[in-house]
């Protein structure tokens, strides 16, 4: 929810939360502007999916492949998600897309971590 009230689900919202707009007197992040954002962010996606997928190891959904592409896209996608803004800000405007692609991704993919975990912990 904070997403969407921040940022927005569409490409020309995120363009303009990073790019800035003069009509709303909004100014472009800068490099150390996003670092201030990003860097306890990596930690705390790190962190948040560190344990999920820990909490994972446990079940008995850890010899699938399917877990291997789950770490995978987990992973992958929150890097996306979270390095993505300097590459808007430097001008790769198709970043936007990319943003919101990997956030949805990274998002969807805990929810089914989460559904995974709930049932081998009913099912046990």
């Amino acid at each position: 929810m904070l997403f969407e009230k921040k940022i927005g689900f569409s490409i020309d919202s995120v363009l303009e939360y990073y790019l800035g707009n003069e009509k709303k007197f909004t100014v472009m992040y800068s490099w150390s502007g996003m670092l201030k954002v990003i860097l306890p962010h990596i930690f705390a996606f790190g962190l948040f999916s560190m344990v999920v997928l820990h909490f994972l190891i446990f079940t008995n959904s850890k010899h699938f492949k399917r877990t291997k592409v789950l770490i995978l896209i987990l992973f992958i996608s929150g890097a996306f998600e979270l390095l993505s803004p300097f590459f808007i800000i430097n001008g790769f405007e198709f970043f936007a897309a990319v943003k919101l692609v990997s956030f949805f991704l990274f998002e969807l993919n805990l929810l089914y971590l989460f559904y995974l975990l709930f049932f081998s912990i009913v099912n046990e």
